[in-house]
């Protein structure tokens, strides 16, 4: 194999696909990035067997092949090249790389050991259209919310579904709940894509892209990104019926500027620390305020008031994590809280006449 591409596209190439490979025990050729002549373009892939990442280069083609070599070196050499052509010769299971006076040979595996990289379909896969900033912000809005524990895979990863002719976005760990409604579909969907392949996602998303394409088949994902692809396994198994955890009536609501509340809880969460992260809301229906403590035993305790719009009075506790981050990716500059006594859900919602995202929160025992 003999190829010239420019430095700038094999850096970005390689930036986009080598952190996906990670060398196992027996297969050492899942640490390399594979390299292969595609037509007028080098194919550049890694792969770990649960998530694969492709992308394509433009290139000159003397000569047609392929070869394996370690992801990460490979990388961060490339990186530190100047910006000038570069030259991939591949003879003997090794790597030559040529970039101005910068010559290094890497050896490599052949490429026949390196897994088949997965397929979709695309006659036949479920394909959605989703704009970047949509993608971002419903990605930020519910991935937050997703459990860590691997004893319950299916909440560790995000819950694509359709619903009454609308997708949706859902995460949960139990604690809280984040759903983010993004268009109408005719499609039927019910997918559960790890939170580490969105997170793949975002990481190659450049802001030069206006809009990315999402596949899915009966086992997998893609995510297509301009000419990078990120395709990995859904996760098998029945996602909880978590509707039902949607209070469809509350009898305190509120409303409140973000960023006051944002500053409030924060500075409560100074104080909660050493309370498990708790802090109380308290709201005065007649007097339209909301107030939080949060108090810290051997430091102290705080309470701020807030001027907020109240139905009703009524008081819960909550986690101070679970709030400021919820606020963080609200995504309005007033929300609504609504909640019915102190062992019910909280809700929030963008303070919007037709709102796509809530946030639940589960209160905390006072």
């Amino acid at each position: 194999m003999n190829v010239q591409t420019t430095q700038e596209q094999l850096t970005k190439a390689l930036a986009a696909t080598s952190r996906v490979a990670s060398a196992k025990a027996g297969l050492p050729v899942l640490g390399n990035v594979l390299l292969r002549t595609s037509g007028s373009n080098l194919l550049v892939a890694a792969t770990n067997l649960e998530l694969a990442a492709t992308t394509h280069v433009g290139a000159k083609v003397a000569s047609q092949g392929d070869i394996t070599v370690p992801a990460k070196l490979l990388s961060e050499f490339v990186a530190n090249l100047p910006k000038e052509p570069v030259e991939l010769d591949v003879k003997n299971h090794r790597l030559t790389v040529t970039c101005g006076g910068y010559t290094s040979t890497l050896n490599g595996i052949e490429a026949d050991e390196f897994p088949e990289l997965p397929t979709i379909d695309e006659k036949t896969s479920i394909h959605f259209s989703i704009s970047r900033d949509d993608f971002k912000q419903a990605a930020a809005q519910t991935t937050l919310a997703c459990s860590n524990d691997v004893t319950r895979p299916v909440l560790t990863g995000l819950y694509w579904h359709t619903h009454d002719g609308s997708l949706y976005l859902v995460g949960t760990d139990g604690y809280r709940l984040a759903e983010r409604k993004l268009f109408t579909s005719k499609s039927e969907l019910a997918a559960i894509v790890p939170v580490t392949t969105i997170h793949e996602a975002l990481r190659v998303l450049p802001d030069s892209i206006e809009e990315l394409d999402v596949l899915f088949d009966d086992s997998q994902v893609r995510f297509r990104i301009g000419d990078t692809e990120i395709t990995s396994r859904l996760i098998d198994g029945k996602y909880p019926d978590y509707r039902q955890l949607i209070p469809t009536s509350s009898e305190t609501s509120l409303t409140v500027a973000t960023d006051e509340l944002t500053r409030t809880a924060k500075i409560a969460r100074l104080f909660a620390r050493d309370s498990g992260g708790s802090i109380t809301m308290s709201v005065d229906g007649d007097a339209s305020q909301l107030a939080i403590k949060s108090v810290a035993s051997d430091i102290g305790d705080n309470t701020a008031t807030l001027d907020v719009e109240a139905t009703a009075s009524g008081s819960v506790s909550l986690n101070s994590r679970y709030l400021s981050e919820a606020l963080a990716v609200i995504g309005s500059e007033s929300l609504t809280i609504a909640f019915s006594g102190k062992l019910a859900p909280i809700v929030m919602t963008p303070d919007a006449k037709s709102s796509d995202y809530t946030h639940i929160i589960m209160p905390l025992k006072s």
